[in-house]
């Protein structure tokens, strides 16, 4: 699978070097004292016995971000719910939960621009969009231009890159995209193609259900058992392996004032978090390119904020 990419991610950061023995500690020790050495000058956050990089904003620096997103339902209808087990029991009970996480606009596809480029483009329906118009800075381009590696796993996709409109369950209205002439077609996949072996996964994906597995045509349960089935093999390993995977909604079911669920799981995350600090889609937008790294911010997401107060 060859998706968007400038070079190969860097490999992942080598375990911590062996404890020396107490022969050699207190030399060792009185010398770090002496050059005030502590671990956050050294740039290295612990999680679960490995060390990685932290952000020159103070956020970690995953190896693989992943993000789903989901549709139309707001935060009191997913989050406690009795019908989304695996939402609850799994990726809340040892992820993050921002309680106050927020859409910015109604109906979908505005929703998903802003959250891919940091502005709506002037999207207003869920009307299919011209392939490649736009131009813009997105996060797909800012990955490239960093160096970085970008995909998308579109479940229903008829093939790869495909530009259709809509096949069966498949939308086009909720893969963004593919309205960017700077992000290439060719870095966007079937879900089918989403890999098992996830040190292959790019720097930074989307996964995007179809329109029954993502809520919006079916229910909260059908959508809750496909995240169980299609991603918790990823976000088991994630936890090990210094990488993310941030679920979200676009928007609310309209009757909820916008309020969405969003839930951030995996490595350097405090299990059984939350935060009540309103955040929205120019927050999320902003935290990954942190995240990630690209030193670069797209459109609103320039004056928005990382999401903090989850990370361990």
């Amino acid at each position: 699978m060859a998706f968007a990419r400038l070079r190969t991610p860097g490999a992942p950061v080598p375990a911590a070097t062996p404890r020396p023995t107490r022969r050699r500690l207190r030399p060792l020790t009185a010398l770090a004292t002496g050059l005030g050495l502590v671990a956050g000058s050294l740039g290295l956050w612990a999680a679960g016995g490995n060390a990685a990089a932290v952000t020159a904003g103070g956020l970690p620096a995953p190896d693989h971000v992943v993000v789903v997103v989901m549709e139309n339902h707001a935060y009191s209808q997913v989050i406690g719910s009795s019908s989304a087990p695996y939402i609850n029991n799994t990726l809340v009970a040892g992820g993050a939960t921002l309680t106050q996480s927020y859409a910015l606009t109604h109906p979908s596809q505005p929703n998903y621009y802003m959250l891919f480029s940091g502005s709506s483009q002037g999207v207003v329906d869920d009307s299919c969009v011209d392939v490649g118009a736009l131009q813009q800075p997105n996060l797909a381009s800012e990955l490239l231009a960093a160096n970085q590696t970008w995909a998308s796993y579109n479940e229903g996709l008829p093939g790869v890159g495909a530009t259709d409109c809509s096949s069966g369950n498949y939308a086009q209205k909720h893969n963004p995209w593919f309205g960017f002439g700077n992000v290439p077609t060719s870095s966007a996949y079937g879900m089918d193609a989403f890999p098992t072996d996830f040190t292959t996964l790019p720097k930074v994906s989307f996964v995007v259900p179809d329109l029954c597995d993502d809520m919006h045509d079916c229910s909260v349960g059908t959508g809750d058992s496909w995240l169980q089935a299609n991603l918790d093999a990823y976000a088991q390993w994630a936890k090990s392996h210094n990488s993310l995977l941030v679920m979200t909604f676009d928007e609310d079911n309209k009757l909820s004032g916008n309020r969405i669920p969003t839930v951030v799981y995996g490595a350097h995350v405090a299990p059984g978090s939350s935060t009540s600090t309103r955040y929205n889609h120019y927050d999320v937008l902003h935290t990954l390119e942190d995240l990630a790294g690209v030193n670069a911010h797209a459109g609103n997401s320039a004056n928005a904020a990382d999401i903090t107060g989850i990370w361990n």
